[in-house]
């Protein structure tokens, strides 16, 4: 193998083995300091490849490929490692991705500031320090409590229909066609989508059984109901009944990271004869990044309760001109 090609990738090599040894070594701490959910994975771990990737970039690579480039790679390579180790899933990898590599690039500027300072010294102390410093991370944060967060999404849409018509459509969701959803990013992450939604009873007390694809089944149950007006319930993610496959360990809906928590529709009519339609819900997250966590959550959330509206939308609207 060519030597020049042989140094490009050895550190990439040695940074994902660096990376699979914390993901395990994190993993182990099990599910009471929140695993590889921990800042000292998520923020020390892509630092630490960072300063790998620095360390063995010649001192003549240019800004792009000392900064940009090889922490990319670095990044690519370790999030590849993963999947094909199956110690994460797609999702995860995903969500962590931009992370990792916004992360590794600080990781080399903190390796090469740190360098500077000492211009004449061996630079190994600077790369151990930073190394290891995912682990001064972690043992820190064990005496913190996972943070929790609420946090709520609101879609809305007006639909050429009576609130009478529309509400008959959202009490009830009759199993909905895949040609009945529009396309969405969220379906390459591999979550489940809209099924239909039913009820036990109509009025307060009701439970409706909001079914998802891979075996999600959301129990609502109906703590306000003003006809044609407000539909209102707390949620409960049937977790027992969810199989391992269906989300990632750390997102699992009802886990110990994220849960949904209540939802509602709000219909108000409007001057020219329409509908306001007006869904929102509210989930919990528990975990060391709930800012940069939350904006997935928000995101994911909005595109499933986008795509309901839009059901409901059509459904009512076509419901109205049989009337």
């Amino acid at each position: 193998m060519n030597p020049k090609f042989r140094r490009f990738l050895y550190p990439i090599g040695l940074g994902v083995l660096a990376g699979l040894f914390y993901e395990f070594g994190f993993e182990r701490l099990g599910s009471e300091w929140g695993g590889v959910m921990m800042l000292g994975f998520l923020i020390g771990v892509p630092i630490a490849l960072g300063a790998i990737s620095a360390h063995f970039t010649p001192a003549d690579a240019s800004v792009m490929n000392r900064y940009v480039v090889r922490p990319l790679l670095m990044s690519f390579a370790f999030v590849l490692a993963a999947l094909l180790f199956k110690v994460e899933g797609v999702i995860c990898l995903i969500i962590v991705l931009p992370l990792f590599i916004s992360l590794g690039i600080i990781g080399v500027a903190l390796h090469d500031l740190l360098s500077r300072r000492n211009p004449n010294r061996d630079r190994m102390p600077v790369l151990t320090g930073l190394v290891i410093f995912p682990l001064f991370i972690g043992v820190s944060e064990t005496y913190f409590a996972l943070p929790e967060s609420i946090q709520r999404v609101e879609n809305s849409v007006t639909i050429a229909a009576s609130p009478a018509v529309v509400w008959e459509q959202i009490v009830r969701v009759p199993p909905i066609r895949a040609e009945e959803l529009t396309d969405s990013p969220v379906d390459w992450l591999g979550f489940p989508r809209p099924v239909e939604a039913t009820v036990t009873k109509e009025g307060l007390g009701g439970v409706r059984h909001a079914s998802f694809e891979g075996g999600v089944l959301f129990v609502e149950t109906v703590d306000r109901w003003e006809a044609q007006r407000c539909l209102s319930f707390s949620i409960k993610a049937q977790t027992e009944t969810i199989p391992p496959t269906t989300f990632d360990e750390h997102i699992v809906v009802g886990g110990k990271y994220f849960d949904v928590l209540r939802g509602t529709y709000e219909l108000q009519p409007t001057a020219d004869g329409q509908t306001s339609l007006l869904l929102w819900s509210d989930h919990r997250l528990n975990t060391r990044l709930n800012p940069y966590a939350g904006i997935w959550t928000r995101y994911v959330m909005s595109e499933i309760q986008r795509r309901i509206l839009t059901v409901v939308s059509h459904r009512a609207e076509a419901a109205k001109d049989i009337l």
